[in-house]
């Protein structure tokens, strides 16, 4: 009788602490971004007491969320492709629709840092309005593909351009797919933006890219006969970096001119928020 006394209170002790099969729910009592990035895997830590690997999360914007092997019932990691910017809700539910937590997290503009031997640059970029472009030249970013390549056409007065060349002005090989142009959009060449290099076809922007060091109007959108070039972000700090770079005297090599005759090597480019 005693030992079946015993065995009766140590299953209420384990349901207690959440070993049962019924137990204690669930609970949770934070949750904070680590690491929120637009186009990058979201890592978001959850605190709180018996949580366990059937929660569901819905991040509406964030896609595919789904908590790491790595999470303990005290501290889950969540995971997500972040796939836009601005305001993200989440909400996590027990697996029987128990909602545990909403809350709103937000995601900024995606950032650059490009380091360059005249020093660096921060360059914000903007999603919500041409988001093809900013993936393609993200897609560069990540891929470690701006190291070592050059400013390669400097313009003072007009714009320095980079994204396509390393030293001795031998092309970089590696470029991806042309992408569609994204320039009727209602942004403008303005001094200090960024936006994608092409050739006479619209459809032709790959890596290269040019930042503008005057207001160049005659590079916007005018019609479809004169669709202009793709303005995708803008320099939020360093812009003394880009008029130093167009200070620089220039040359010609193997035909092309306004080269640097100064090498302007970019080390990396980071995608740093």
């Amino acid at each position: 009788m005693h030992k079946r006394i015993l065995m009766i209170g140590l299953v209420a002790l384990l349901n207690a602490c959440g070993g049962g099969t019924g137990g204690v729910g669930p609970s949770i009592s934070q949750l904070q971004a680590q690491s929120l990035k637009y186009g990058q895997t979201a890592v978001i830590y959850v605190a709180g007491n018996y949580m366990r690997s059937d929660m569901i999360a819905d991040t509406a914007t964030c896609t595919n969320p789904s908590f790491s092997s790595a999470s303990t019932p005290d501290a889950a990691i969540l995971n997500c492709k972040v796939t836009a910017t601005g305001l993200l809700p989440i909400s996590i539910k027990a697996a029987n629709g128990e909602v545990l937590l909403s809350t709103t997290l937000t995601v900024p503009n995606p950032q650059v840092t490009l380091t360059t031997s005249s020093g660096n640059m921060v360059m914000e970029l903007n999603p919500q309005v041409v988001p093809a472009t900013v993936d393609n030249f993200l897609k560069y970013v990540n891929a470690g593909y701006y190291k070592d390549t050059l400013f390669h056409r400097v313009i003072m007065g007009f714009v320095i351009q980079g994204g396509g060349y390393t030293t001795g002005m031998v092309k970089k090989a590696g470029q991806g797919t042309p992408i569609a142009l994204e320039s009727n959009k209602g942004l403008s060449n303005t001094r200090g933006t960024l936006a994608m290099a092409r050739t006479t076809d619209p459809n032709s922007a790959t890596s290269e890219f040019f930042i503008n060091l005057v207001d160049n109007p005659s590079l916007d959108y005018l019609s479809d006969a004169s669709p202009g070039y793709a303005v995708f972000g803008k320099v939020v700090q360093g812009m003394a970096v880009a008029d130093a770079i167009a200070a620089l005297p220039t040359g010609t090599v193997n035909g092309i001119q306004d080269i640097p005759t100064i090498d302007v090597t970019v080390s990396s480019a980071l995608q740093t928020q």
